[in-house]
């Protein structure tokens, strides 16, 4: 068997059928996962902007004071965004990449402790995210760190959130194994889990992209130099398909895939025989 089918190739549309079914049919069989996930993170970054606000030195024990003395800085200085613009835009490509793919493999990784793991990195970054904005809100700058930050953050932060679902997904295959032998359900769960994070790797791959090249124009439109920037309504575009992209791929479309899957499987299955009449 392994003489035969260790060199066999696979069909070019296995590739497409990955993207538009197989993993459209993980992320609703998984739906319950990807909302507690979300839920748990937005409460991590309404902590996050609670405790800013009620502790002045909360946001620099969380971002670190080097990081946002610069700020403030850049702030005094009529360039709140200026961090972007402070690195070879490729340099910055690879960094990026790199380090959203890392944080998002740990936090599928970590699942493996139960997901308590994963529980520590979404809370982390829930309360650094949360710190972050605060400060920029706090500086009267909330709505423009809206528009230059969230231009690659909502595919970068949605793909960090997706990445913890697929570790709960492991934690959860061996908490709770149902029916199947723990073993079972944990081999299950993590090759489901690891479609799931690797399928993030192209998300990170366009938010990178995204910070290097586009978030350091709209940062110029903020900071003095809007001859050099992207038009507000640009920006907001890109933010607004963003947000499409992650709600349509992540919610609408793999509701759309199951759906007609059953209607699918409810055509093929053979009609009931008709019942039997009898004659008296």
């Amino acid at each position: 068997y392994q003489h035969i089918y260790r060199n066999r190739k696979e069909k070019s549309s296995r590739l497409i059928s990955f993207w538009t079914t197989e993993l459209p049919l993980l992320v609703r069989k998984y739906h319950g996962v990807f909302l507690f996930t979300f839920v748990f993170f937005v409460l991590c970054v309404t902590m996050g902007v609670i405790s800013s606000q009620h502790d002045e030195l909360f946001v620099s024990s969380i971002l670190g004071e080097d990081y946002v003395a610069m700020t403030e800085d850049n702030i005094r200085r009529g360039d709140p965004f200026g961090v972007y613009r402070d690195e070879d835009k490729f340099t910055m490509f690879i960094r990026i990449a790199a380090n959203n793919i890392r944080v998002a493999l740990r936090a599928f990784v970590f699942g493996v402790f139960f997901g308590v793991g994963t529980l520590y990195i979404l809370f982390h970054n829930g309360i650094m995210v949360g710190a972050f904005e605060y400060l920029f809100f706090s500086k009267g700058l909330g709505w423009q760190s809206v528009m230059v930050i969230w231009i690659h953050g909502t595919i970068e932060i949605s793909a960090v959130v997706v990445a913890g679902a697929a570790g709960f997904i492991v934690g959860r295959s061996l908490l709770f194994p149902g029916t199947y032998s723990r073993y079972r359900s944990f081999r299950t769960g993590i090759r489901d889990a690891l479609k799931i994070a690797v399928a993030l790797i192209p998300f990170f791959i366009a938010a990178a992209l995204l910070e290097s090249y586009v978030t350091y124009l709209m940062s110029n439109t903020f900071g003095g130099k809007a001859a050099a920037g992207l038009p507000v309504w640009a920006g907001a575009l890109i933010l607004l398909a963003s947000c499409a992209l992650i709600a349509w791929y992540f919610v609408w479309y793999p509701v759309k895939v199951h759906q007609k899957l059953q209607r699918r499987a409810a055509a093929s299955f053979p009609p009931a025989p008709p019942a039997i009449q009898w004659v008296s």
